[in-house]
């Protein structure tokens, strides 16, 4: 039994400490999804406080099927949609600052990385709804094909023809030999 199985079994036997480790280990791949989603950072933090809580309640339902991120990412995706939907949510467009997506420890972080994410978030901010998430589930989480089919009920040659296009769409926004020339390879 995994690690992340025997946290889950904890927590349904009543041990919050082992939801304080599972929130420790998801807390910040979880507010990178949503902060892209809603482009707003106070929005974000309160997402996923309500996402935490939702997982919370809803963690017998977990059946082990397919990995735990996957489950976890889908029930961060419904809650977004079910927010946007309830209020007509209109995503707003500000300035995403690395420092809060990015681990701040990180020592790597330097300019030329943090401007080559400034633009990249730029590019990806344009694309349509369903094209952004599924560029940021595929790049960003590193989700497979087979793991963004599940997650959004969709084939998975919906999810490649998806990501084709957005990566297409990214392509004839930027210049040639930019920073984003390995978008244009292929």
């Amino acid at each position: 039994m995994t690690q992340e199985l025997e946290l889950i079994e904890s927590v349904l036997a009543g041990n919050k400490q082992a939801y304080a480790q599972i929130i420790d280990q998801y807390k910040n791949q979880l507010y990178a999804l949503v902060l892209r989603m809603t482009k707003n950072p106070q929005t974000a933090q309160d997402f996923v406080q309500e996402i935490f809580i939702k997982v919370y309640q809803q963690l017998g339902k977990y059946d082990n099927k397919g990995s735990f991120s996957s489950w976890l990412y889908r029930v961060a995706i419904n809650y977004c949609m079910d927010e946007f939907r309830k209020k007509s949510y209109q995503m707003k467009q500000v300035e995403i600052d690395d420092e809060q997506v990015i681990n701040p420890n990180n020592p790597e972080i330097v300019f030329l990385k943090k401007e080559k994410s400034r633009q990249l978030e730029k590019l990806i901010a344009m694309l349509p709804e369903d094209e952004r998430l599924i560029i940021l589930l595929r790049f960003v989480n590193e989700l497979s094909y087979q793991e963004i089919s599940e997650l959004l009920t969709i084939s998975i040659s919906d999810v490649r023809n998806k990501l084709h296009r957005a990566k297409k769409k990214m392509r004839m926004t930027v210049k040639q030999g930019g920073y984003f020339y390995e978008l244009c390879e292929g």
